[in-house]
């Protein structure tokens, strides 16, 4: 270590203690050890600042040396107290880096800038967000076990926490932005030119949704009558089936499988006109260029088509595009014909494990016919209107897809035949699915009993209807130009976003939503935002060789207990941490580290 001095032009100069090191493909570097400040603050402190600060570089280099092997004695007649935890988690260091390089420490000095805060707001933000990674619970939850970071999170109070949370709201959306923006350092330019949009939802275990007060028109407001947004927790289509209030998001992902942005909307509204405020806001704030929008067919509308692409009619069409998933069973008459019909080729590729499988597909541009809501000069209500719109369709055939179909179909219709028999044992969720084969059939409104003296039958009609289409899917574009293969490929991507909600729902227990108001609704989702980001920024910056689960397990596992008075060890490693030591230049692999050492690298 050595004494660096570096001269202003006032003529004062900088102090610091550093040291050398190498770095495998960089060389030689250095680092900060010991900042000590500018030398006219020393001058009545020692006769010579200088040969005294040199000499403390020569301490810390002796006693750096003589750590290099410590005997440490151990007490073999210690006992444990109630309460004692030696062990931290080191693991986080990894996302912290990541976290590091987004800056986004600088971010909520930005924010809070002028604010009178009694705590650190990156600190507080940094705490919820891996703890929504490595040991995700309620916010009461993470702030009595934020010990397991070996760094300290202290000064904290609940009240701080909720505090926080408000002003993470006020800057959910400029943190999207912030991300993405320096995300790009991580791993080069994110292009938007291909997109994926899904919408989820999260259920509150409450028993009653929020009831929004409304003006003479019908519209929200405050207390005091100003407007206001409508309250999330609402009934809605839960994705398994259950009662709960929900929230639903938006969310929307790069072609890496990185996410870019979302929103959150209340759950009794449709996902159907919810794509279209966040691509407005993308697009105003993140990058203007074209963008063709991958999304399945819940939100394949006439009104997305048309809100998108316009009528494609032009050769080199200017607006954004879409790639849409398209219903079989759903469509018009002439397009299940044309399904049915022959003419598919037989072509072969390669499935998501490298295994070559057969692809049935035909396709063709067709004149799509829409109705479409417009708004009329001087009237505020929406009027219909019929539009022509080019766009290429495309179907194919998957046996296995038809197996999945049948089975499915199966299990529902056997469902339905006991409810013709006992219709008491079911209600209108118990039936759900298996109520849509079965005639007569009517549910109470208030208690959603199966009413009685209905004469309930099987449809036949409509399971041997259903049954002429398994096995075929459909998938539509505005990009006339693409070949089958390429709509294939472009269309699978979606499966990314769903492994994005089932990590933040799975690994990061997103759900139930313990907070209820509008605003910590907002900031708790932001968090499992930026968690969901970290991670996936770290999976590409190993190469995705990784799932998230076996990432993350690792992370958690890589800990280390004190052994003496200031040594620490470390008890796991694995290849995953070897990439990670390798790709973050971190150090990984050390057994015994000091305090001051793992202070080093975990960077605080």
């Amino acid at each position: 270590m050595y004494l660096y001095q570096q001269k202003k032009p006032n003529g004062d100069v900088y102090l610091a203690i550093k040291e050398k090191y190498h770095v495998r493909g960089k060389g030689a570097c250095e680092r900060t050890v010991e900042r000590i400040g500018y030398l006219s603050e020393f001058r009545d402190r020692y006769p010579d600042p200088i040969a005294h600060f040199r000499e403390r570089a020569a301490e810390l280099t002796k006693e750096k040396a003589e750590e290099k092997n410590r005997t440490v004695q151990i007490d073999m007649n210690s006992v444990l107290e109630p309460g004692t935890n030696d062990t931290r988690n080191a693991g986080y260091g990894v996302l912290r880096e990541i976290y590091r390089q987004l800056e986004i420490g600088k971010f909520w000095n930005w924010k809070t800038r002028g604010r009178k805060m009694e705590f650190s707001m990156e600190q507080l933000f940094r705490l919820l967000v891996l703890s929504r990674a490595l040991q995700p619970g309620s916010k009461r939850f993470t702030l009595n076990n934020r010990d397991m970071f070996f760094e300290p999170f202290d000064d904290i109070s609940l009240d701080d926490m909720y505090h926080a949370l408000d002003v993470i709201a006020d800057n959910q959306e400029d943190l999207q932005k912030w991300i993405f923006d320096h995300s790009q350092k991580i791993v080069g330019e994110r292009s938007l030119s291909t997109s994926y949009f899904d919408c989820t939802n999260y259920y509150f275990d409450i028993s009653h949704p929020d009831a929004d007060l409304l003006d003479e028109n019908g519209m929200p407001v405050d207390e005091n009558g100003n407007p206001a947004a409508a309250k999330y927790r609402k009934r809605g289509p839960e994705k398994n089936h259950r009662p709960d209030p929900i929230v639903e998001m938006g969310l929307l992902m790069d072609s890496r499988g990185i996410p870019v942005s979302y929103d959150l909307f209340p759950g009794n509204e449709s996902e159907k006109v919810h794509m279209r405020p966040i691509l407005n806001r993308v697009k105003n704030q993140f990058s203007d260029a074209r963008i063709i929008v991958v999304a399945d067919r819940g939100l394949n509308t006439s009104d997305n088509i048309y809100w998108l692409n316009g009528d494609n009619k032009s050769d080199h069409n200017q607006r954004d595009g879409y790639v849409y998933g398209q219903s079989v069973r759903g469509a018009d008459a002439e397009f299940k014909e044309w399904v049915l019909s022959q003419n598919y080729r037989t072509d072969k590729v390669m499935d998501n494990n490298g295994n070559e499988v057969l692809f049935i597909h035909k396709s063709r541009i067709y004149p799509k016919k829409l109705q479409v809501n417009v708004t009329r000069p001087g009237s505020s209500r929406p009027a219909k209107r019929s539009v022509s719109v080019d766009q290429k369709q495309m179907a194919y055939y998957s046996e296995k897809y038809a197996r999945r179909q049948r089975m499915e179909r199966e299990l529902m219709v056997a469902r339905a035949r006991d409810l013709i028999l006992h219709p008491k044992k079911y209600d209108r969720i118990t039936a759900k699915g298996s109520s849509s084969y079965i005639k007569n059939i009517a549910f109470d409104r208030e208690t959603g009993a199966i009413v009685n003296g209905r004469n309930l039958e099987l449809d036949e009609e409509k399971i041997a209807e259903e049954a002429k289409y398994d096995g075929y899917y459909s998938i539509v574009t505005s990009e006339l130009n693409l070949s089958d293969t390429e709509i294939r490929n472009i269309y699978r991507g979606l499966a990314r976003i769903e492994d994005s909600f089932k990590v933040t729902k799975t690994f990061f227990r997103s759900r139930p939503v313990y907070v209820w108001t509008n605003e910590h609704i907002e900031a708790h989702f932001a968090t499992c935002f930026t968690a969901l980001v970290l991670i996936r920024l770290l999976e590409a910056v190993l190469g995705n060789q990784y799932p998230v689960g076996q990432i993350l397990n690792s992370l958690k596992k890589y800990n280390c207990t004190q052994i003496g008075s200031n040594v620490w060890q470390f008890t796991y490693f694995d290849d995953i941490l070897r990439e990670c030591g390798e790709k973050l230049d971190m150090k990984l692999n050390v057994k015994y580290r000091s305090r001051q050492e793992i202070q080093r690298l975990l960077h605080y």
